[in-house]
């Protein structure tokens, strides 16, 4: 599989979110060591795991090794849940993959500083058309 079969991935996973995760958006993560995934995650009802610690939940240790898809810039901020550009950073991601920017006013970018400070590159844009024209609906800009 190359990149874009995993971000396709994830924005299937994603698909599994529905409905319970509303208000939250539908989102979806996969996490792949030697062009294997080794673990799948999407987001859970209000207060419970969003994508990224859904599937960061399934393995354990840093992952070093491991790049990280997910549909959605991670959550920059602490709310119900804990940040999850913060917990991509604590576990040592390789390399993040993202498809569209969070356009949240809470978020907006500042995920992704927050991964980028930490010396993880990060690739904003991998399949967006495809992830933009499923997730769109589900965005709260405010």
């Amino acid at each position: 599989m190359d990149n874009a079969e995993f971000m396709l991935l994830a924005l299937e996973t994603s698909k599994q979110a529905l409905p319970n995760c509303l208000p939250n958006p539908p989102v979806g993560c996969v996490i792949v060591r030697n062009g294997h995934v080794i673990a799948t995650g999407f987001t859970h009802e209000v207060g419970s795991h969003h994508a990224e610690i859904d599937a960061l939940s399934k393995i354990s240790g840093t992952l070093e090794d491991c790049d990280m898809y997910v549909t959605l810039e991670p959550c920059s901020f602490i709310g119900r849940t804990p940040s999850c550009a913060m917990e991509i950073v604590k576990r040592k991601v390789r390399r993040l993959y993202v498809a569209i920017i969070d356009p949240h006013v809470k978020n907006n970018g500042k995920g992704i500083d927050i991964i980028k400070e930490a010396h993880i590159p990060v690739v904003v844009g991998l399949c967006s058309q495809q992830v933009s024209s499923f997730l769109t609906p589900y965005l709260c800009l405010s």
